[in-house]
């Protein structure tokens, strides 16, 4: 059956709401110092922020797939837009830190829902030769939020205060849900996900190595990237200003790195462009780690990470889609389950080496992670008679 026609500007719409979320989850990165002088806990304790709703995503990824998979897509995406928009309202105002974690919490408990789902609806919408870059396509949506989100994040917070932060990011989501019901098509309904799906998705041996490569990859950068900001400012004694110029370095590099991926996935193949990427990402947390105290090499390398940090992402979900179409609903929402597990993961053992002034280490933690990550990209590299679906 093809797929319906998508009205002009669908993926661009689905794009912005991987940007909304992608704010939603990220912000705290941005802004630990304001939010922890403003709700006065410690900067380890507002990084936790990150931590806990990371593993609120990991849960309920896989779990509201399998709950909202028969619901009509544009009614799906744009409720859970809503709930985003409310929830970062919500958090402008208010009164202290437990409050706080619970709206996010149960913000995120929603929200988690989106990404895989974006990526799903996509796969709807588009002839199949095109699925793969549309997919990356979307998957800008994370990269404009590292490159432009979380440097206002910074610049509002650091100037008008983290409520200040939060309100623009429910503001961006108002328009996010208005977007989403004006452009994407009505009627659409992916595969029901049920238990033989996820029977059928433990039974492939590639499927669990692309999703370990995930976890992994996502650990290793949020060991360092979680407390980033504060790590620029103790190691280098940068300022907002100049960490606000490393998170938009980065998140403009991760923009052009997927840009580049997406030109060259459908040529190259998903493994080579997984694979090209996975590299310069271990580059360029190498370079963090042997570069730390030195404002201009952190920077650097920083530029070098980002190249890969989202591409990475985008080539996982493309391999995932390839690897079995027909289970794709399942394993995107896994990939991005796994993607938070990493980020929970990450998040918490660089809280406990922050937290113990173990600066230098965390940069090396985060290369073993890594090496790991690209260690299995090369296991899962497609046998001749595959090559097409790499």
């Amino acid at each position: 059956m093809e797929p319906p026609r998508a009205p002009r500007f669908a993926p661009t719409a689905l794009m912005l709401g991987n940007i909304v979320t992608g704010c939603s989850v990220l912000a705290p990165a941005g802004m630990l110092p304001e939010l922890a002088s403003g709700l006065d806990v410690s900067i380890h304790a507002a990084g936790l922020l990150i931590t806990f709703g990371a593993i609120t995503l990991c849960i309920g990824s896989p779990l509201t797939a399998w709950l909202t998979s028969r619901i009509e897509r544009r009614t799906l995406l744009a409720t859970t837009l809503a709930v985003l928009a409310v929830g970062n309202l919500a958090s402008a105002f208010v009164p202290d830190y437990a409050s706080l974690l619970a709206i996010r919490l149960v913000m995120l408990a929603i929200g988690a829902l989106y990404t895989p789902q974006a990526a799903g609806t996509a796969a709807l919408i588009v002839p199949v030769e095109r699925r793969g870059s549309t997919i990356a396509y979307i998957f800008l949506g994370w990269s404009l939020a590292a490159a432009v989100g979380l440097p206002l994040i910074t610049f509002i917070a650091s100037r008008y205060g983290w409520r200040a932060a939060y309100g623009g990011i429910g503001a961006l989501g108002c328009i996010s849900f208005l977007l989403l019901l004006l452009r994407l098509p009505v009627d659409l309904k992916g595969t029901p996900v049920d238990i033989k799906t996820w029977a059928a998705v433990g039974r492939s041996k590639t499927i669990l190595l692309l999703l370990a490569i995930t976890m992994l990859q996502m650990s290793g950068q949020f060991v360092v990237f979680t407390y980033m900001g504060p790590l620029l400012n103790k190691l280098t004694g940068a300022g907002p200003d100049a960490i606000g110029m490393v998170f938009a370095l980065y998140g403009v590099c991760g923009f052009l790195g997927v840009a580049v991926a997406t030109r060259i996935v459908d040529t190259s193949g998903p493994y080579r462009t997984s694979l090209l990427f996975t590299s310069l990402l271990l580059a360029g947390i190498t370079g963090w780690a042997l570069g730390a105290g030195t404002l201009m090499l952190m920077a650097g390398a920083v530029a070098v990470w980002g190249l890969g940090f989202a591409s990475t992402n985008s080539m996982q979900q493309v391999r995932l889609v390839a690897a079995a179409p027909s289970l794709a609903s399942a394993t995107v929402a896994l990939n991005t389950s796994v993607l938070y597990i990493g980020q929970a993961v990450g998040s918490a053992i660089g809280g406990l080496l922050f937290a113990r002034e173990l600066l230098h280490t965390l940069g090396f933690v985060a290369v073993g992670f890594v090496v790991t990550a690209l260690i299995l990209v090369v296991l899962t590299r497609p046998r001749p008679a595959a090559a097409a679906l790499a």
